[in-house]
């Protein structure tokens, strides 16, 4: 890449270099309130932002699109930076950047699948059409990927990779008023007697729990926050969820064992 990058309205040649010990002291003025120097601690970072869009190969109205959104993730590192975790404020910034464009291109985006991967799901196709001629099972991914020379791990991620998603609620048949749905299909094989136990023994393991250790858990295995969007809703830092959910999940386990 060129030194000098125009991208989203940002001419990077001219972006402030920082040491580590200016890094910290504007943090510090960050940390106290200083709205000036909030703004400053992002202009100075924004090369971090730059630097993950590269790692997503953004090119074009993409690229402004990833940088902007990185730079939402970068002031939400700003704001949750926790000095006393003892790490560089990159190595904690990167991640969140990383995280707020992954869920951009999850959500306003098309799955966009390599071609090397394209080739190896096209190629596990053929080997399953082959393979189907020889015997009246059905193929399995073991024998597929045996006969491609490929580990099935990464089969099963080609083929999935390639396959459409199907909504539970998709229509397989009407008889014009009432409508069955894929979901009607399915049967629920994970409520067996055993199951019900073991989901009553996990709920008197987390009556133990202390009540923000209860609300961590919620909000990240029930809801599906992430522990840095945990973080923020709780108003405590990354570090601290982890540790927390850590202790909770150590708890059920002793209980449970």
């Amino acid at each position: 890449m060129a030194s000098r990058v125009s991208i989203a309205g940002v001419d990077t040649s001219k972006l402030p270099k920082l040491t580590n010990a200016d890094i910290s002291e504007l943090m510090k003025k960050v940390k106290a309130g200083d709205e000036f120097a909030r703004d400053s601690f992002v202009v100075a970072n924004l090369r971090l932002v730059l630097s993950v869009v590269h790692r997503f190969g953004g090119k074009g109205d993409r690229a402004d699109d990833m940088f902007q959104v990185g730079c939402v993730g970068l002031m939400k590192a700003i704001d949750n930076f926790d000095e006393n975790l003892g790490v560089k404020f990159s190595t904690y910034a990167v991640p969140m950047i990383i995280g707020e464009i992954k869920r951009f291109l999850r959500d306003n985006n098309s799955v966009r699948v390599s071609r090397s991967l394209r080739d190896i799901a096209y190629r596990a196709l053929q080997a399953k059409d082959e393979l189907a001629k020889k015997s009246v099972d059905e193929p399995s991914i073991d024998a597929i990927a045996k006969q491609i020379d490929v580990p099935a791990k990464t089969v099963t991620f080609a083929l999935d990779a390639i396959s459409e998603t199907v909504s539970l609620n998709e229509p397989i048949y009407t008889d014009g008023t009432d409508t069955i749905r894929l979901l009607d299909q399915i049967a629920d094989v994970k409520q067996s007697d055993d199951n019900l136990n073991e989901k009553i023994s996990i709920h008197d393991a987390i009556k133990t729990l202390s009540g923000r250790e209860k609300e961590i858990l919620l909000l990240r295995y029930y809801i599906g926050k992430t522990q840095v969007e945990v973080s923020e809703e709780i108003g405590i830092s990354q570090a601290q969820v982890s540790r927390l959910e850590k202790n909770a999940l150590k708890a059920i386990k002793e209980f449970l064992s």
